[in-house]
């Protein structure tokens, strides 16, 4: 069968022989998962080594193999195998290797050189994940200090063109490939949102059902969507052959939802975005979308990830809509109004996920500056800070964020940061096979319908074999620690949580309410079985750090915590603000974080921890308010934005930052918050000032600036704070005779007058006073002359002689 891409497969060969580097942007149903990485295996530059093909999921990667090694005659692990996490089937003649995403970047940083690679293939690369950023940004990397010969190939059925070959060179060959879609007719059905969704949902789809011969794919944002529509379909059609389908089901239960039903029923496949590309659901004619998606945004700020359920894209909806047309004529069926609005893309994974990974994969390359690699979208620094906080919790890096001791034994490990800190740590406390048991049960995907962790551990291990992955997954990390699946006791739960959660650690105030030792407040219902203990370690918690929400949790005991942070058994000093009393309060604690496990009163409090604390409470209120400190960051701010950097950045947030720097030092024996707003501000931020610059201050924007009339006028700079100009507010008849709008900066910035009425009353705003003379004056007289008629209004103002005086003389 011919596809679209085997009319490109000559250029793809050609562009690569002659360039290291080379994008394909080919539509869906195109064939250039399976068709390509099998015509670049003859290439000249490919034959002394292996191809790997980059797949976003584990699903899409074995498909992928099996289908290719059909294609040669073969079975999967001869020329062609597939290798992820947990699963490799490879072997001496492998030549093709199907890997999932994370597989690539452990490839490289176990081996730099990737010397038996010819080249990388990335497929599905605009879905964007964390771990394809990463790869691609080590695979180029790689070929610029070591591997030049080494080729890579970015597909795509959608791609940012631009934002790649920002990266990959602006001579990088570009080939397009256009899709095989049959017709798609697309409807559109808004639902009552004052109804219930499942039932709406599974109305519109049996009647999309009457319209549409052929199997359908209904694409939901989760698991509990799906299993809410698969029991109303149940209800309603029992006839048809409902299946699932996500990234939790075992494999051969996915396999079983890819295939025509074996009795010959009418299929509905309910999926998750899974169904959204790489996946080809044979049979399906009919695709209703709900229009959703759920994806895990991390918030720096707190440390917590909170799934959102969002609107879908346009270009996934539109990856969508072309399931319907894979093998025939299809419909779609989208569940939202025609009108409702779509953002055209989707937010790379890297903006909104959790980079404690991310840290930890730059530190084993030996970056400590994630600008030295070339990503297509620069990790957000408060979310990189954020992970390598975590990271360092752990003990897994030092101060230069690089690995430590700890960190480099964890390397071994093939899960995240915080789980491999604890199996590291597991062997100290003589627990290395509760610790891979427990790393098996929270990775796994059995633990979705239970709330327990204790109770799910002692159902799996008392009865493995009705958890056959979850078994599996476990006895391949007790390989790795080199012991045996044996699990006396659960009592070490909580210590092992701990070693994994240190800044989930949690304290009870009240039943049900907790603060965590990173800070923050989490909750549990009253009538919860660990809502009354005094310590636990909140596993799964989202929300927001003023109220978490805990999923999952074990208790755990203060001994033991104790045990295994040391730092939890040495008393600091511990100061706050109370705003009842006004002042500062302190004490000595001991604990870990904001977990206080003991505390006794201080007699003294110590100069620099109140000077550390009164700074901290300032910058959580901000500057006072002070008119002279306020015209002189206003005054410097013009300045900065006109004659250039040489002039400091004094906004309020850059004050507060480096508070400890211009006001800490006059902080001495001040304990109380009033009394930092008694001092002079503006002349200590001053007297920080550079003496050259500080010299030429009064000159550039004076404080006060002389009228016609002969008075004196303070000039307001507070405006600058916010890019406008200086204001000078000013009788109308002070400026008699003033040709011109006066200017400061050495004339570069034109003082915005605010000419007032005798009563002070503001007649016209204009920072060009000629032309107020010439146009908009004579307008001002007729309306004022009659309302204040012992005023001067003269018909020639440039020729009068201008006054401050109230009143005319008689």
């Amino acid at each position: 069968m011919t596809l679209p891409i085997d009319s490109r497969l000559d250029a793809i060969r050609s562009a690569l022989a002659d360039h290291s580097r080379t994008l394909l942007v080919a539509e869906p149903g195109a064939g250039k998962t399976t068709r390509v990485p099998l015509a670049l295996l003859d290439a000249p530059w490919a034959r002394g080594g292996k191809l790997l093909l980059l797949e976003p999921r584990r699903v899409a990667a074995r498909l992928a193999a099996g289908y290719m090694a059909e294609k040669l005659g073969e079975r999967v692990g001869e020329t062609v195998g597939y290798r992820m996490r947990g699963e490799s089937r490879v072997g001496p003649s492998t030549r093709l290797e199907v890997v999932t995403q994370g597989v690539l970047t452990r490839m490289l940083q176990d081996d730099p050189m990737l010397e038996d690679v010819a080249g990388v293939i990335f497929d599905e690369f605009h879905e964007r994940s964390l771990e394809a950023d990463l790869g691609l940004a080590l695979a180029l990397d790689a070929q610029q200090g070591l591997r030049e010969d080494l080729r890579l190939l970015v597909m795509s059925a959608t791609l940012d063109v631009d934002a790649l070959l920002g990266v990959l060179g602006d001579d990088t060959p570009v080939i397009d490939c256009p899709g095989r879609t049959f017709p798609v007719e697309t409807h559109y059905q808004a639902l009552n949102s004052r109804e219930d969704t499942a039932a709406q949902q599974a109305r519109s789809l049996l009647e999309a059902m009457e319209q549409q011969a052929g199997d359908a794919l209904m694409i939901l944002p989760g698991v509990s969507e799906i299993r809410r529509l698969a029991r109303e379909l149940a209800a309603r059609a029992p006839a048809l052959a409902v299946m699932e389908l996500h990234g939790r089901l075992p494999l051969e239960a996915q396999r079983r939802a890819l295939r025509p039903d074996p009795d010959g029923r009418r299929r509905v496949v309910l999926a998750t975005a899974i169904a959204e590309s790489s996946v080809t659901v044979d049979g399906v004619s009919l695709v209703v979308d709900a229009g959703q998606e759920r994806v895990p945004v991390f918030q720096p700020r707190t440390g917590l990830t909170r799934l959102e359920t969002r609107r879908v894209n346009r270009a996934s909806a539109d990856q969508r809509r072309g399931r319907a047309g894979r093998q025939g004529p299809g419909l779609c069926v989208r569940l939202w109004a025609e009108e409702q609005p779509l953002v055209s893309h989707g937010e790379p994974e890297i903006r909104q996920a959790d980079l404690a990974p991310l840290a930890f994969e730059l530190a084993r390359w030996g970056i400590a500056d994630a600008d030295q690699l070339p990503w297509v979208t620069l990790p957000p620094g408060a979310a990189l800070a954020a992970g390598r906080d975590l990271l360092r919790r752990l003990g897994l890096l030092d101060e230069a964020f690089l690995l430590s001791g700890l960190g480099r034994a964890t390397v071994r490990w093939p899960t995240h940061p915080r789980l491999a800190a604890m199996l590291e740590r597991a062997a100290d406390l003589d627990v290395a096979p509760l610790a891979c048991a427990l790393v098996a049960l929270l990775e796994g995907s059995g633990l979705d319908e239970e709330r327990d962790i204790e109770q799910a551990m002692q159902a799996r291990l008392g009865s493995p074999r009705e958890h056959r992955q979850w078994q599996r997954d476990a006895e391949r990390l007790t390989r790795i620690a080199g012991v045996k699946l044996q699990v006396p006791s659960l009592a070490p739960l909580g210590e092992l949580l701990a070693l994994a959660y240190p800044e989930r650690v949690a304290q009870r105030l009240e039943p049900g309410r907790f603060r965590l030792a990173g800070g923050g407040l989490a909750t549990l219902p009253e009538s919860h079985s660990l809502a009354h203990v005094e310590l636990l370690v909140a596993v799964e918690l989202s929300g927001e750090a003023s109220g978490a929400r805990i999923f999952r949790a074990v208790a755990l005991d203060a001994e033991r915590l104790e045990a295994l942070y040391p730092q939890a058994r040495e008393w600091r000093v511990s100061l706050e603000w109370s705003d009842d009393q006004g002042r500062l309060v302190g004490e000595q604690v001991r604990g870990l974080g904001a977990v206080v496990l003991a505390r006794k009163p201080l007699a003294k409090l110590p100069p620099e921890a109140v000077r550390a604390a009164l700074l901290e409470a300032l910058c959580r209120r901000g500057l006072p308010q002070d008119d002279d400190l306020s015209q002189l960051q206003g005054r410097v701010a013009l300045l900065r934005r006109a004659l250039g950097s040489e002039w400091p950045d004094w906004s309020e947030a850059t004050l507060l930052e480096s508070l400890d720097d211009w006001l800490g030092p006059h902080l001495d024996g001040v304990n109380r918050l009033d009394a930092i707003e008694r001092l002079p501000l503006a002349r200590i931020l001053l007297d920080s000032l550079d003496w050259s610059l500080r010299s030429r201050l009064d000159e550039l924007a004076p404080l006060r600036l002389a009228v016609p009339s002969g008075s004196t006028h303070r000039l307001d700079y507070t405006p600058c704070l916010a890019d406008k100009p200086p204001v000078l507010a000013v009788k109308l008849q002070e400026c008699f005779g003033w040709q011109a709008s006066p200017r400061v900066v050495d004339g570069r910035v034109a003082v915005l007058l605010h000419l007032l009425s005798p009563a002070r009353r503001p007649l016209q705003v204009t920072a060009d006073l000629a032309s107020f003379w010439a146009n908009g004056y004579q307008e001002v007289r007729r309306e004022m002359r009659g309302r204040y008629p012992n005023h001067p209004w003269p018909e020639d103002p440039l020729n009068a002689v201008a006054t401050a005086r109230t009143k005319r003389r008689v």
